[in-house]
């Protein structure tokens, strides 16, 4: 099995994997990458010589496997290699290859069949034969790319830009939404207020049209399989064959090929046809015996073929809840009887043996990472499709269970063992709870990248009809022979430990040995990691147990010698606001007053009898807890309050504030390891703030921070003690895991460590509620990255730490906010998941006891009563239940045929007991019932939620697929799904999810070169990252879709927009495929890619690309949201005629009432507004839009600042212009002048305005930067003066010295190395830094808060802004159009400055005037810099110098090489050090009043580009 993972992929466990480079990298940077990419020639096999790519570090299998997918060579299967007539190693790299140089012929070799591969080879002759399509995706229950339908004009395949290179015409008919935006005008159901959602425009539906056609039949022979003395013979199978002339002939495989055998319908004769031919190629053998065949066969292979990433599967799964509009078969399956899907594998593969040794291939290069990296996704992709296949097997029915115990039933089917689980923690949602957590503490242990030794087995969940099971592999077993005991040992001494089992655990006992004491090791370097503390339990016997890891967790020794960890339920600390424990605790503490240790003495569940005897424990515990205080009180001191919990009990009225502690349905509440980071970081702040406190108190800061003070230290142990830190020496914060874990009993002696443990959960559990849900909602205040469905809310909530369990409180917190209305959409998104979270409880226990045969029906009556507030299904006696059997119906009907549905009650399921039920769900799981009403319908209506929406989540978290069709949702009085359109039900996988080190670490550098402005280096770096992916996963990852929308906004800031919109072409179809059609990161990339279309003149595909956009939104959340106003002023911007008119107002409505007034978000749209009033004339309406713009920006940012004197510029243009155009038509009434061609936005304005809205580029403001630079220029200024004062003390000395003497020769050329061109360049780049490029945040170019800046995917773009000229305000405010200055001219060597100037003060490389750095010659050529230089290298003119001096100010920084005896050198310098003063002075008051531009992610608000004041 060893032998099995180091091979390519391409074996029956693997899916085939494309090892070519991806076509997005240009064949250069492969070339750098590794150094030995070089051409070949193949020839063989029956095929004329070609030429290929192949790279050094392929193996010989690996160049074997890029020969299958050649067109040349394809379908041939079965083949090696041979250079110079020696046969290769398949395991052998290319480089080692002795003779193998550029050009050399590798010549193919038939190798025989066996019987797998024979298989093998008729698959993928059917693959080529199968027509396929969009709907085939559909039908498998996979995320369809639909960009090549929306880009199916001809010129979208130009320059590579097409991700497919073909169009679909033939087998798609265009949908809706591409129908009307033929002529320029949105469909109806587009246009801002409409209501209709059709579905059917969604996705392409087939047009029903004949594929081609290359045989009658191809089916298994009547006579296969083989008799005995055929296989003895070499026969494998036999296959029947049925040509398009009507000739039927048998075939015969075996080890050398195919043949025609003598067989008839009637008579079995295994013996070839005299005039057949032995063909290794089973086309080959189809073409000698029909024409037909082999002319549609030519014609198939001369179509355009598909990029690797739309050809190959996904990884993993990503389920789309629309199926196919079309339920019936419009064309029969000619290879349907062919049967190669229905062989079993012969063995089932060992999955934890594949994996673990996947995790054991060396990391010592990169090539050696990349190809671990990439077996170890390709064998987890695997195991999770075995795991999907396997649940569906069994909860179908068609395997039996393994195990004996008939209340956790196991069953083993492909090597995978399945279970529900135990339900010991609390009923059907422990269980459920119990496989999460189980999952959730494996991804924590493989993430341990460190050690490797320690292992986890491959483990996935999968829900399917309402059942969860548990998927691992199968652990070694550590049956295998112990070592013989010596005879000669001693008898009575006691045994050897054992060599393998169970050696670690509260049931492992006392042990000693060696390999024990390695596993331990191992187990305290994963809990310094995962911050566990390592704590001693009581075991069963009494005795102390230590661990590092839960109770529960078990460590065991493997038959083959590897360790491994088990039962890893319980890893993260238990959330204190739902441990029984603490809720018992709670309760004791309201009766009898605040008292300490009230866990020793109600240990165990508080039972019903306590409650009437409240008040006489209440005065028990009282009086104990007295006498306990009474005496630690002269043993320690008093123990200090933490600020937020009050010391070991909760804050002040937490309990009535929060109703928390509180039971919850189950007992496996634990934290997330986000919100324990989180906690960690807020701790540390603590604890810096307190040790400062401390420290000044004691004596200053400066004198205690002195080394060897004492106070220093006695400051850090006082402050490590407040905080909680398991050290008193340095801060260190480690959680026990099972504290507050029922049962779970703790030495004596460590009574202190418990409750400091107990302390710091209830700390970190009331963090969740003061800190964590307000910072959440004041980061949907902001508008950064805002959540559209349930995915992405789910996403934000757990980046932040905080458990859907706590929607309730997030609901509670939006409600009790004052900017409730600007929350509405969060509010609608918290809602909507806690219905569909309840409904899809209440399915699952509905769904399990259905049969099979009924599950259509169950489902739709099941959304039906969901939907429809007031459904009832029609009385059904016993006839109904008969007609139910055999229905046929239509889409829709079939309602009064349902038989009656029984709820998990017992009751009649019908609409109101359904909604009761889910509202008893929310009550116990969220505590949240009054935002529910009585039905759906109150939701729907108070909160704007849609039914679409509903159902659209719904499918997504239950599997369910529905026909693709548009339903009618909002009637009351019929039935709107029926059982034709429940096409599927999938099942739903959570797996381990594998890393791509090697390319994350590459993409985090581009990130940073990006927020350093040096945008040349993040391109390469963004190049090198996508090919990294590429190597691993084929770029078929989330990631990778980031990485490429990242590398298409660098580029098209560097003026690249072909580069741009070819990868953002490609990001696009990723996604699709990767995250789903109907994602929201799809969405935010449909509308980038609609400004790299508009930028290349690609207008009506822009159009379409945010009408699809906007499509999306309008289904997955509605109109009312804040992207839906960054949508429509994009089409405000591209489309014509009152249509655009519509968007923009629909954008001002809309930012209007989600961000007020006074924002930039909506002084942008009034702008945008009368931008287009004035284009069609209507000044007197576009000055009331500018004069709310005008005001908005003075009320933000004041009269000075320049977006409102760029606001106010524009007004008073259009201002004179309705002037002008007023007088004309009193001068000439009858003459109706047309609008001012002046006041309509150039192309270049509207790609500028829709580069901001989209976020690509970002304006905000900032002070913190200008307070900084004002610093700086205050700093530069001192070190100035102390300069000139040091030069005039050496000019008294050297005019002292230098009496008689003559001047050196050198004085001149210093005297010319000291001009005060730097200077004058420092200043000018100082007084530029108000339109600086780049974000400088407290000097170390990070942004403020990163998290929240970064666009979709953690990516940040910090583009170079590009500065206006004098006097005149920027064309992206006013409307007029822009001059753009050709490069090299004033305006770019601005910009340039600006952005070399913040490399310097960033500390980045210094301008000398050296020959390595750009000068400038007398007549004003420009000279390029090195590549070390700001900007990779862009040219910068400064006139009037000849070289550039050093740092900002001009001067060197090595004065004292400097000849002293040189005075007319010094004067200058001295006048050349005032003159930097004065402009010091100068640049400081100008950056006082300074914009500063700072990049944001997709979705913030935007500012308007303005000029910067001089």
């Amino acid at each position: 099995m060893r032998d099995k993972v180091k091979r390519p992929a391409g074996g029956r466990n693997h899916p085939k994997a494309d090892v070519s480079p991806p076509s997005g990298v240009p064949e250069a940077f492969v070339m750098n990458a590794d150094d030995s990419s070089f051409p070949v020639k193949v020839q063989g096999a029956g095929l004329e010589m070609f030429e290929m790519q192949v790279h050094g570090f392929w193996q010989v299998q690996d160049t074997v496997m890029a020969l299958t997918a050649r067109e040349e060579v394809c379908p041939r299967s079965s083949f090696s290699l041979a250079l110079a007539g020696a046969p290769l190693d398949p395991l052998v790299d290319l480089k080692s290859l002795r003779g193998l140089r550029p050009g050399s012929v590798l010549r193919l070799v038939e190798e025989p069949y066996s019987p797998h591969s024979a298989r093998a080879h008729l698959g993928r002759v059917l693959e080529l034969l199968r027509t396929s399509g969009p709907q085939d995706a559909l039908k498998e229950g996979r995320s369809p790319s639909v960009l090549e339908t929306l880009t199916n004009s001809p010129g979208a395949a130009k320059d590579g830009g097409s991700p497919t290179g073909r169009s679909l015409k033939r087998s798609l008919s265009v949908p809706k939404a591409e129908a009307g935006v033929q002529d320029g005008t949105p469909p109806e159901y587009l246009l801002p207020g409409s209501l209709e959602r059709p579905l059917m425009a969604l996705l392409p539906h087939s047009s029903q049209t004949e594929g081609s056609v290359y045989l009658r039949d191809l089916s298994l022979s009547c006579w296969n399989p083989p008799p005995g003395h055929r296989k003895l013979q070499g026969d494998f199978l036999y296959v029947t064959v049925v040509t398009l002339e009507g000739s039927r002939y048998d075939v015969t495989s075996c080890p050398k090929g195919f043949y025609v055998n003598r067989s008839t319908e009637e008579v079995f004769d295994p013996r070839p046809v005299q005039a057949s031919p032995l063909c290794h190629c089973f086309t080959d053998l189809l073409c000698h015996l029909s024409p037909a065949f082999k002319q549609a066969l030519s014609t198939a292979k001369t179509r355009a073929q598909l990029p690797p990433a739309e050809v190959l599967p996904t990884p993993y799964r990503t389920v789309c809840w629309l199926g196919p509009a079309a339920i019936s078969r419009t064309q029969r399956n000619t290879f349907s009887r062919l049967g190669l899907d229905q062989q079993a594998a012969a063995q089932a593969p060992d999955w934890n043996e594949e994996l673990q040794a996947a995790r054991d291939l060396p990391q010592g290069t990169l090539e050696e990472r990349l190809w671990r990296d990439r077996t170890l996704l390709q064998v987890n992709s695997a195991f999770v499709m075995a795991a999907a296949q396997g649940a569906e097997t069994l909860v179908d029915g068609f395997a039996e269970t393994v195990s004996a115990s008939g209340e956790e039933p196991g069953f083993l089917w492909g090597g995978v063992f399945m279970s529900q689980g135990s339900s010991s923690a609390g009923g059907e949602r422990g269980r459920r709870a119990a496989q999460r957590l189980e999952l959730s503490g494996v991804q924590a242990y493989s993430d341990l990248g460190d050690l490797q030794a320690l292992h986890t087995l491959p483990t996935a969940t999968v829900d399917y009809r309402g059942v969860r099971l548990s998927a691992q592999g199968l652990a070694p077993g550590s049956d295998g022979p112990e070592p013989e005991a010596d005879p000669e040992a001693d008898p009575e001494a006691p045994a050897p430990p054992p060599s393998r089992g169970l050696m670690y655990g509260l049931n492992a006992g006392p042990q000693e040995s060696p390999r024990r004491r390695q596993l331990l090791v191992l187990l305290a370097q994963s809990a310094k990691a995962l911050s566990l503390q390592r704590h001693a339990v009581l075991g069963p016997a009494g005795y102390q147990v230590p661990l590092f890891t839960s109770v529960d967790a078990q460590g065991l020794l493997g038959g083959d010698g590897r360790f491994y960890l088990l039962d890893l339920v319980r890893t993260m600390p238990a959330d204190a606001n739902f441990c029984p424990e603490v809720e018992a605790a709670e309760r004791a503490l309201t009766a009898g007053g605040q008292v300490e240790e009230v866990k020793e003495m109600v240990e165990g569940e508080v039972k019903e009898e306590e409650e009437k005897d409240k008040v006489e424990v209440g005065e028990e515990l009282k009086e104990a807890a007295e006498e306990k205080e009474a005496k630690e009180e002269a043993k320690e001191e008093e123990r200090p309050k933490c600020s937020e919990a009050g010391g070991d009990r909760w804050p002040e009225s937490y309990h009535s504030d929060t109703g928390l502690p509180r039971r919850y349905p189950h007992g496996l509440c634990r934290l997330r390891r986000e919100l324990w980071h989180a906690f960690v970081q807020h701790k540390h702040t603590q604890f810096n703030q307190r040790v400062r406190e401390l420290m000044e108190e004691d004596g200053g800061f400066e004198e205690c921070a002195k080394p060897g003070d004492a106070r220093a230290t006695k400051a850090v142990r006082a402050a490590c003690e407040e905080v909680g830190s398991v050290s008193n020496l340095i801060f260190e914060m480690r959680f026990n895991p099972n504290v507050f874990c029922p049962g779970v009993s703790f030495p004596g002696g460590d009574s202190a460590a418990t409750r400091l443990q107990e302390r710091l959960l209830r700390e970190a559990a009331a963090f969740i509620i003061k800190q964590q849900i307000p910072d959440f909602v004041d980061y949907c205040l902001q508008g950064v990255e805002v959540p559209m469905d349930s995915a992405t809310l789910k996403q934000a909530l757990h980046h932040r730490g905080i458990n859907l369990r706590y929607l309730g409180h997030v609901i509670k917190a939006i409600s009790q906010s004052e900017h409730k209305e600007r929350l509405r959409h969060i509010l609608r998104l918290a809602l909507a998941e806690v219905v569909v979270r309840s409904s899809r409880r209440v399915f699952n226990s509905f769904v399990q006891s259905v049969e099979v045969w009924s599950l259509s029906a169950a489902v739709s009556h099941f959304l039906c009563c969901l939907l429809v507030p007031q459904f009832t299904p029609a009385p059904a006696g016993e006839e109904p239940k008969k007609k139910s059997k055999r229905r046929g119906g239509r889409g829709g009907a079939g309602a009064s045929e349902t038989p009656a549905w029984s709820a998990p009650t017992g009751a009649a399921l019908t609409g109101p007991a359904l909604w009761n039920l889910v509202r008893q769900d929310a009550l116990e799981t969220y505590d949240i019932t009054a935002h529910l009403g009585a039905s759906v319908s109150h939701v729907v209506e108070q909160n704007g939620l849609q039914r679409l929406s509903l159902l659209r989540e719904f499918c997504l978290k239950t599997g369910v697929q529905l026909r693709l069709r548009d339903y009618c949702l909002d009637n009351q009085n019929k039935a709107p799904i029926g059982p034709d359109d429940v096409l599927n039900i999938f099942p739903l996988v959570k797996h381990i999810h594998m890393p791509v080190a090697d390319a994350f670490k590459a993409f985090r550098a581009a990130q940073t070169f990006i927020e350093k402005g040096l945008l040349d280096q993040a391109q390469e770096r963004l190049k090198e990252t996508s090919y990294l992916f590429g190597r691993v996963c084929d770029e078929l990852h989330p990631e990778a879709c980031h990485c490429l929308s990242t590398l298409a906004r660098v580029t098209f800031l560097q003026g690249k927009t072909a580069e741009a919109r070819s990868a953002q072409l490609k990001a696009v179809m990723l996604s699709e495929r990767v995250l789903g059609f109907d994602d929201p990161s799809t969405i935010q990339q449909y509308a980038l890619l609609a400004v790299y279309l508009g930028a290349g003149g690609e207008k009506a595909l822009a159009q379409k690309c945010l009408l699809r956009a906007r499509h999306l939104v309008l289904t997955v959340h509605g109109e009312d949201h804040p992207y839906v106003a960054t949508l429509d002023g994009c089409l405000g911007l591209l489309l014509t005629g009152e249509a655009a008119g519509q968007y923009l107002e629909s954008a001002l409505k809309l930012n209007m009432s989600f961000f007020g007034p006074t924002d930039t978000h909506t002084a942008f749209s009034q702008h945008l507004l009368s931008q287009w009033l004035c284009s069609k004339g209507d000044y007197r309406s576009a000055m009331s839009h500018e004069k709310e713009a005008q005001a908005a920006y003075s009320a933000m940012f004041g009269e000075d600042h320049k977006q409102t004197k760029c606001s106010a510029e524009f007004l008073r243009t259009i201002t004179q212009q309705a002037v002008r155009v007023e007088r004309s038509r009193r001068e000439a009434p009858d003459v109706t002048e047309p609008a001012a061609e002046g006041l309509k936005p150039s192309s270049e304005t509207v790609l500028e305005q829709l580069a901001l809205l989209t976020g690509i580029r970002k304006n905000a403001e900032s002070n913190r930067l200008q307070e900084f630079k004002k610093r700086f220029w205050e700093m530069k200024l001192a070190e100035a003066t102390e300069k000139v004062k040091v030069i005039n003390e050496r000019l008294v000395s050297a005019k002292t010295k230098r009496e008689g003497e003559s001047t050196p020769a050198g004085a001149a050329g210093a005297e010319a190395e000291e001009t005060p061109a730097g200077a004058a360049g420092a200043a000018a780049g100082g007084e530029g830094a108000a339109g600086a490029a780049v974000c400088l945040e407290n000097g170390d170019g990070g942004a403020e808060h990163p998290e929240e800046a970064l666009p979709s995917g953690g990516q940040e773009i910090r583009p170079a802004e590009e500065p206006s000229e004098e006097n005149r305000p920027s064309a992206a405010v006013n409307g007029l159009p822009e001059e753009r200055s050709a490069p090299g001219e004033p305006e770019q060597q601005e910009t340039e400055r600006e952005v070399e100037l913040h490399a310097t003060m960033n500390g980045g490389p210094d301008v000398k005037g050296d020959d390595t750095h750009h000068k400038e010659t007398e007549t004003g050529e420009t000279v390029r810099p090195s590549e070390g230089m700001v900007n990779g290298g862009e040219e910068v003119k400064r006139a009037g110098s000849h070289e550039e001096t050093n740092g900002v100010n001009g001067v060197h920084d090595d004065d004292e090489d400097e000849d002293d005896t040189d005075l007319s050198g010094l004067e200058k310098k001295k006048e050349h050090l005032v003159e930097v003063n004065a402009k010091s002075t100068k640049a400081n008051e100008a950056v006082v009043n300074a914009v500063i531009v700072v990049n944001g992610g997709a979705g913030n608000g935007v500012v308007v580009n303005g000029a910067p004041e001089e």
